[in-house]
């Protein structure tokens, strides 16, 4: 969007690469034809989300100032992210207490994670405590599905959205 940049210089910190050894851990889709395992066919059980997992949807989302990601501006962490049954909780920290993006930040992890999560999944996005100026009116506004609906009707806000998360939809590819 443009506009005033709250944030002309801000710090961009090395980021590190996902994780093999938990890629790893994850079972795989084959079966393995030595095993001897039965097949439940009927079973019907909802598969786990982990904090790492959903550090992985968003840590590529660009942010609206500036050509670096939300991971090297230290805007999310996978420290950030609860899970507590169906409830996701991200917390995220604005660049400087006075940031004008705090709320398309929010609304870019909020529209990554409903494309790409189960609809079971009940998302609640908010501002690390402390860390803005306005952080109960930012929360509120993330937070409030009327708002968020309201917002994801203007099609400036929607184009800048898409360009955060434009990043996210080529990582993992092999084009």
């Amino acid at each position: 969007m443009p506009g005033e940049v709250f944030n002309p210089n801000p710090t961009i910190f090395r980021t590190e690469k996902p994780s093999s050894s938990r890629l790893a851990q994850k079972r795989s889709l084959w079966i393995d034809e030595e095993e001897n395992t039965d097949i439940d066919e009927d079973n019907d059980d909802v598969e786990a989300i982990d904090q790492d997992e959903v550090f992985d949807l968003i840590r590529y989302i660009s942010d609206p100032e500036h050509p670096n990601t939300l991971e090297e501006l230290r805007v999310v962490s996978a420290p950030q992210i609860t899970i507590s049954g169906n409830l996701i909780k991200v917390e995220f920290t604005p660049t400087v207490p006075h940031c004008g993006m705090s709320t398309v930040i929010g609304l870019s992890i909020r529209v990554r994670l409903l494309r790409s999560l189960p609809s079971r999944f009940k998302v609640d996005i908010v501002v690390k405590p402390g860390s803005h100026q306005s952080e109960h009116a930012v929360n509120k506004q993330l937070n409030d599905k009327e708002r968020v609906a309201a917002a994801l009707e203007n099609p400036l806000l929607v184009k800048t959205l898409e360009g955060s998360l434009e990043e996210t939809n080529r990582r993992g590819r092999t084009d």
